[in-house]
């Protein structure tokens, strides 16, 4: 035998003879093996930040029976990570289906979770009955019941989403006064609708119609059909959702022409009973506050999740002044626990929301009966308690001192309240009073986020392009002036007197002028500014309607009202060169070169004049000052 061969020989027997050493695996582990190997092969898989639906067979019921499936049943799960554990509330399905189906009875229970961990988790369902157990998080009160698959697991992997899609970005939280994704530190400039405010009040959601339809002093008026949002319609895509044989296509278009705008929010109401609208609520009949209407609420679900896809945060709005005591006289008792809890369940999974505590909120000559400061803490405690999300809690406010100050007070340095959500009726003092109320704020001890989110006065609001032509005072006061004195972002109201108001309103597109100078201002802010870590410094420019937006001996955003009376800018706290460029508010696009090039810090010097010399022109201009 040559070596070669010898080799070979050597090599064969010595893995016959391991083989014949090696112990044969028992039956039963091998057949453990084999079971984990199939379980892994079959655990789901879910990328993250996305939501988790699980459905599980339980008691058949129905809306309307006897034994309340929404206060006498509740669904706990717990879910494990290795690093982490959560407990999400789940809800009442119907058959599962309810969206297309309309579906008011069925044995199906569902949890929405969205998970912002990567690698296993797993879960355990429960779900207990009992007399009012949905109001206690007592795991160890009720009566167990059976459930199908209660336990179970998944894998999550990370997101593949992009762009504007908040599942490519995880979850809306705020730091210091902005939003901010909390997992990447991104920041976040909120910009868009805030009318119409009953823009769930559309007709191809269940059982949606509008109590009565009246005109009251002060209020827009109710006319006596809901929204129907035709215009919209072409803005519909292929592959976007709808219910049904096609309902939805004309709300889903709406969310998409506002995206397409660069809007990032919409304001609404999910209850008005017996307010403006009286047309939207989330319970079976506008009387009966106990019984949640499952078919509507997977509807409105199906446009939360759109809006979430293009991302446009949810703006929620509790309720409004007129009914802020309908429920436990404005305690959170047992219905609006009830009514909370419900809300979290079906939609706090969405990873940007707002939860806003109600327009407007407390008395006023109009509204004599309203909130008081221990009923205001009390539902900003309740929501912080039981969303597992910690999503902002936000306060509409009153249209002005003395009315606001009475109420905002009180709750300066609440730690559960992480804002306001403002209304300023002369859009003149836009800026002086986000200026205040962020600095009062600071000073508490809880700095909030403060967004103008309705502007007036009430009967004019933000107008039609054709009514007003790239609207002026708008653009000066309530845009540049709320976000160049610290301002976390602008919704526009429509009024109440327009024919196109706040609601009434069918098509964004009657102002689609506003929504481009909305969207410029927030692309300079976007590319151009850390503005998470400026201050307004007004008094450094000497026009008397300038703005002036600083980080100290870094970065000064200037506003001039009109390019035909020289600035100066007050350098004197800085040292070494800045460059000097223009952008335009009206046309947005590219930074501009002027008439001066650069500016020497440590002193008090004209910026120069803007591009094209329009010396004398009434155009306004932002100005944007940066160390070299």
């Amino acid at each position: 035998m040559n070596n070669y061969v010898k080799a070979w020989a050597i090599i064969v027997i010595g893995f016959l003879f391991f083989q014949s050493c090696s112990p044969t695996l028992p039956p039963q582990v091998s057949q453990e093996n084999n079971r984990k190997e199939e379980v892994a092969k079959n655990t789901p898989t879910y990328p993250q930040w996305h939501t988790v639906t699980l459905s599980f067979n339980g008691p058949t019921t129905a809306e309307t029976s006897t034994d309340n499936p929404f206060l006498n049943y509740r669904l706990s799960v717990v879910f494990q990570h290795q690093t982490t554990k959560q407990v999400i509330r789940g809800f009442y399905a119907a058959d599962g289906n309810a969206a297309e189906t309309s579906a008011t009875t069925g044995a199906i229970w569902q949890v929405r979770f969205t998970p912002n961990l990567v690698g296993k988790w797993s879960y355990t369902a429960q779900l207990h009955k009992g007399d009012s157990i949905a109001l206690t998080d007592d795991l160890s009160k009720g009566m167990l019941l059976p459930l199908t698959h209660s336990e179970g697991a998944f894998v999550v992997i990370p997101s593949t989403k992009t762009g504007t899609d908040f599942r490519a970005k995880g979850r809306l939280g705020i730091h210091k006064g902005y939003f901010q994704f909390q997992e990447s530190g991104a920041y976040f400039l909120k910009a868009g609708a805030n009318s119409p405010e009953n823009f769930l009040a559309f007709k191809d959601f269940d059982d949606t119609y509008r109590i009565k339809a009246e005109a009251r002093e002060g209020e827009a008026a109710a006319p006596a059909t809901i929204h129907q949002f035709t215009p919209h319609k072409r803005d519909w895509e292929t592959g976007d959702p709808t219910w049904q044989n096609g309902k939805g296509r004309a709300i889903i278009g709406a969310v998409n022409y506002l995206a397409s705008k660069g809007m990032n929010t919409i304001y609404f109401l999910t209850m008005n009973i017996g307010g403006d609208g009286k047309d939207v609520w989330p319970y079976i009949h506008p009387s009966d506050f106990t019984r949640f209407d499952v078919s509507k609420l997977e509807q409105w679900e199906k446009v939360f999740q759109h809006m979430q896809s293009k991302g446009i945060l949810l703006h929620i709005v509790l309720q409004e002044t007129e009914n802020e005591t309908l429920l436990d006289k404005g305690d959170t008792g047992p219905l609006r626990q009830l009514y909370y809890r419900e809300l979290i369940a079906r939609f706090a999974h969405h990873n940007a929301l707002i939860w806003n505590l109600g327009e407007e909120n407390g008395p006023a000559s109009w509204s004599p009966v309203g909130q008081n400061t221990v009923q205001r803490k009390a539902m900003a405690t309740f929501l912080k308690k039981n969303d597992p999300y910690q999503h902002p809690v936000l306060l509409h406010t009153h249209s002005h001192d003395p009315l606001r100050s009475d109420i905002l007070k009180d709750l300066l340095g609440f730690k559960d309240l992480d804002g306001l959500s403002l209304q300023q009726d002369k859009r003149e003092q836009a800026d002086s009073i986000m200026a205040a109320w962020r600095k009062q704020s600071a000073v508490s001890g809880q700095e909030w986020l403060i967004t103008m989110d309705e502007i007036g006065m009430w009967y004019t609001g933000a107008l039609t392009d054709t009514a007003d032509v790239d609207h002026p005072t708008l653009r000066k006061y309530a845009l540049w002036g709320t976000l160049l004195s610290g301002g976390a972002g602008v919704e526009w109201y429509f009024g109440g007197k327009h024919v196109s108001n706040d609601l009434t309103s069918e098509d964004w597109r009657l102002r689609d002028r506003l929504w481009e100078i909305t969207n410029h201002a927030k692309v300079f802010f976007e590319q151009y500014l850390p503005y998470w870590e400026m201050t307004p410094a007004h008094d450094l420019v000497n026009l008397p309607e300038g703005y002036c937006f600083r980080k100290a001996n870094e970065v000064y955003a200037l506003y001039l009202p009109s390019s035909g009376t020289p600035c100066q800018l007050d350098l004197r706290e800085t040292t070494g060169t800045f460059s000097v460029q223009w952008y335009d508010p009206l046309a947005g696009g590219d930074l501009q070169e002027g008439s001066i090039a650069t500016l020497k810090g440590g002193t008090k010097q004209a910026i120069g004049n803007p591009p094209k010399n329009l010396v004398g022109a009434e155009k306004d201009w932002v100005v944007l000052v940066r160390k070299e």
